[in-house]
């Protein structure tokens, strides 16, 4: 393995001049959150040509990140399962890659299992065992040890080197397009962007609320969100859905009601009643316009598992698992009536699109 060189987000010098020769850079991240709401980007592992650099984010001696970024960003990325790393840079530096191409997603698209982990996609493609000796490592203590920078520079080490294996064999099967199109879904600033009055999304459990129960878990759900945002800690710190759902159904008027609920803080009771009972209150006045999502009848759970068997039977065919082709939520989004989901764009649309609608309709 190439010995990784150690830089500064300034990449000046060698990777300057590496990424500007590069038709494509690997790239995967190391970052902290066990105690953040956002993630502490802590180590940038850049592979260009037979070169790999480990870049330092914490060093503190850019003056001009934005230029830094904008260097790497305009360079073709291929990552591995490369969501979270995606969602760190634009949390980050506020913008994201321009294009991406993800190894995982190839290697789905190939027969590979579903959700491919890297080092399993090492063994199979150059019959190599990585190491995992630093998975709990503290990425943001400095100075980085040798130790450490090796094993990072492991995770980039052959996603060049497979993306030529994988982009070789699915060109031969006619499918690189569709990797490069579920590739680009990761770029989708929806995926990242964090909006408090959409948090009630991530509140386990609201979405079978109904009526003022559900308004006030709304209410609730974005009040937590701001907390996190502002204060920079899990919203389950700031906390836990089960308290949230006990707040919304128990509908408490008082600190004291308040702070008899089951798991709910002292501390919390203390700083932020008039906030709660200010979101509970206000919640008990919004219009009900909410309906829980209906249980299948028995004619939506038939066609369910007719449009499964079929959608089965075309994955067979194309040797890869049916969950990559159409994941059951997909299919029963589709039966809800939606019809702007992956089913009816891109490749899937011509491969299984018309088909399903046939099955809808008929």
């Amino acid at each position: 393995m190439p010995n990784p060189v150690c830089v500064d987000l300034s990449l000046g010098g060698e990777l300057s001049a590496a990424l500007a020769r590069a038709g494509r850079i690997g790239i995967d991240t190391e970052f902290m959150r066990e105690s953040t709401f956002f993630s502490q980007l802590c180590l940038l592992q850049v592979s260009a040509g037979d070169s790999i650099y480990c870049v330092d984010p914490l060093a503190g001696t850019d003056s001009d990140t934005g230029s830094s970024w904008s260097k790497l960003l305009t360079v073709p990325w291929v990552l591995h399962s490369g969501r979270q790393d995606i969602e760190v840079v634009y949390q980050t530096a506020g913008v994201m890659p321009t294009c991406v191409f993800d190894t995982q997603i190839a290697a789905g698209l190939l027969g590979y299992q579903p959700q491919l982990g890297y080092a399993s996609l090492v063994a199979e493609l150059f019959d190599v065992q990585l190491a995992k000796s630093h998975t709990r490592a503290d990425w943001s203590k400095r100075p980085l040890t040798g130790d450490l920078l090796e094993y990072a520079a492991e995770d980039v080490l052959y996603l060049l080197p497979a993306h030529d294996i994988l982009g070789r064999r699915l060109a031969e099967l006619g499918r690189i397009e569709w990797a490069e199109q579920d590739s680009a879904e990761l770029l989708q600033p929806a995926l990242y962007d964090i909006n408090p009055a959409t948090a009630v999304e991530k509140l386990r459990g609201a979405r079978n609320l109904q009526g003022v129960a559900r308004n006030i878990s709304v209410r609730l759900a974005a009040w937590r969100e701001q907390e996190a945002l502002r204060s920079n800690r899990p919203r389950q710190w700031i906390a836990k859905d089960s308290v949230l759902l006990d707040i919304a159904s128990s509908r408490p008027e008082s600190a004291e009601e308040l702070a008899a609920i089951h798991g709910m803080s002292e501390r919390t009771v203390r700083r932020a009643s008039s906030a709660i009972l200010s979101a509970v209150q206000s919640g008990t006045t919004d219009a009900h316009d909410y309906q829980a999502p209906d249980r299948p009848d028995e004619e939506q759970k038939a066609l369910l598992k007719k449009l499964h068997k079929y959608t089965s039977g075309v994955a067979h065919e194309l040797g890869i698992a049916s969950e990559i082709i159409a994941p059951k939520k997909d299919l029963s989004a589709a039966i809800s009536g939606t019809r702007s989901g992956r089913l009816f764009r891109g490749w899937r649309a011509e491969i299984i699109g018309d088909k399903i609608l046939d099955l809808l309709d008929s």
